[in-house]
C-alpha cells in the first residue's frame, strides 16, 4: 500500500470518527435541552398553581370580608322569593 493510499486511509478514519462523535455529543445535548425543557415546564406549573391558589384564598378573604358588611342571599333562596 503506497504511503499516500496509508494518509488517504487514515484522513478517512478520522473523519468519519469525528462526526460519529460529533452526532452522538449533539444528541445527548438535544436530550439534556428537552430534560430541561421538562423541568421549567413543571417549575412554571407550580408556580401557575400557587398564584390561583393565592388568588382563591384572596377571593375568599374578600368574600367574607363583603358577606360581614352586605346581605347575601343564595342562589337557592333567590329562587323562591
Amino acid at each position: 500500500m503506497s504511503t499516500r493510499a496509508k494518509a488517504t486511509l487514515a484522513a478517512s478514519l478520522a473523519f468519519s470518527s469525528f462526526i460519529i462523535w460529533a452526532v452522538h455529543y449533539q444528541q445527548s445535548r438535544e436530550r439534556e435541552d428537552m430534560f430541561q425543557g421538562v423541568v421549567r415546564d413543571d417549575a412554571r406549573r407550580l408556580e401557575k398553581m400557587r398564584q390561583r391558589e393565592e388568588e382563591f384564598r384572596e377571593s375568599s378573604r374578600k368574600r367574607e370580608m363583603y358577606e360581614q358588611v352586605q346581605n347575601v342571599v343564595s342562589s337557592d333562596q333567590s329562587n323562591k322569593i
